[in-house]
């Protein structure tokens, strides 16, 4: 298996985590997110040399800017093995009481149709190799909708729930695999987002997102012929 894999919302939380966890294994990356300053310190943190990580700033929500990235992804590090959709949005205004109409198509166009997009990049040339595995970052709100997540999150999280059924159900002859990991309450800065966000005894509690990123890569090294469609892992 060739070692590469491209992460989205590598900047922070989940998706930062899950580069540092492959980077300790020797896999090679590609850095997607929005703004390039977190990005390089991710790279930085992987410890990886400039020719084993490349930093690919873009908006996935943009689905010119993602075929652009994936173009440059394929560039600098040739085959790519797996893709990790990682990023995610929310807004404090979020309840359907308050939730504006741009509040509701940024967290769509990131949540939902970002990961479409990036699957689309990267999964014609899996399908052409016979190989390949895609993680999809969820949420507990994609399998039980709360007021705590808002319907927009809610809703973009239940598709990505579908889009992964929809990998596994046409792709798993042609040799690709994809992973829905469905996690509760995680300490990422997207806590700041909240209504009211939780103050530091309450996040205490919360996993981690290096405890998240451990699910991941258990799934990633799994042998080819296994696939872990579903997730679902909370604070104890």
């Amino acid at each position: 298996m060739t070692k590469t894999a491209v992460i989205t919302g590598a900047g922070s939380g989940v998706g930062r985590a899950i580069a540092v966890q492959l980077a300790r294994e020797g896999w090679r990356l590609g850095l997607v997110g929005r703004r390039s300053a977190p990005l390089e310190e991710t790279a930085a943190m992987t410890g990886l040399s400039a020719k084993d990580v490349v930093v690919v700033p873009c908006d996935i929500g943009d689905s010119s800017a993602v075929k652009a990235m994936g173009e440059r992804i394929f560039a600098a590090l040739g085959v790519v093995e797996v893709l990790v959709n990682a990023a995610g949005t929310n807004a404090p205004n979020r309840s359907l009481e308050v939730l504006s109409l741009e509040d509701y198509h940024t967290m769509i166009n990131t949540n939902l149709n970002g990961a479409y997009y990036c699957v689309q990049a990267f999964l014609p040339r899996m399908r052409q190799r016979g190989s390949g595995t895609i993680i999809n970052i969820v949420s507990d709100a994609g399998k039980q909708a709360s007021p705590k997540a808002g319907p927009a999150y809610v809703m973009s999280k239940f598709g990505l729930a579908g889009l992964t059924q929809s990998i596994n159900a046409e792709e798993r002859g042609n040799g690709v695999r994809a992973c829905a990991i469905f996690p509760g309450d995680i300490n990422t800065p997207l806590l700041g987002k909240r209504p009211q966000p939780p103050g530091a005894d309450l996040r205490a509690k919360m996993m981690r997102p290096e405890d998240v990123a451990g699910c991941a890569v258990f799934c990633i090294n799994l042998p080819n012929n296994v696939i872990v469609e579903e997730m679902l892992v909370r604070p104890r």
